[in-house]
């Protein structure tokens, strides 16, 4: 009776180690992914800042190289003899 009990005993212990180690091996890579997962949404955050800000400057730029042309276009037109529409 005494060889059944340590033999149970030794059973429970097996299946105890069987059941923890998966689950503690699960927890540490879901505790890993989650940090990843986080550090992915802050960088996406700041890459989606700058890219709203250089958008921005790059419309400002599109837009200053739009009135230049246009007073570009109004002077030639006056060089030309034509009726240029002054935009000051």
């Amino acid at each position: 009776m005494e060889w059944t009990v340590v033999i149970v005993l030794g059973a429970l212990v097996s299946l105890g180690v069987a059941i923890v180690k998966p689950i503690v091996s699960l927890t540490k890579a879901i505790t890993t992914l989650t940090v990843t997962v986080d550090n992915l949404q802050g960088d996406m955050e700041n890459i989606t800042r700058r890219n709203s800000d250089t958008h921005a400057r790059l419309w400002k730029h599109s837009g200053e190289q739009d009135d230049k042309l246009a007073d570009h276009e109004c002077r030639i037109s006056h060089l030309e003899g034509g009726s240029p529409t002054w935009k000051n």
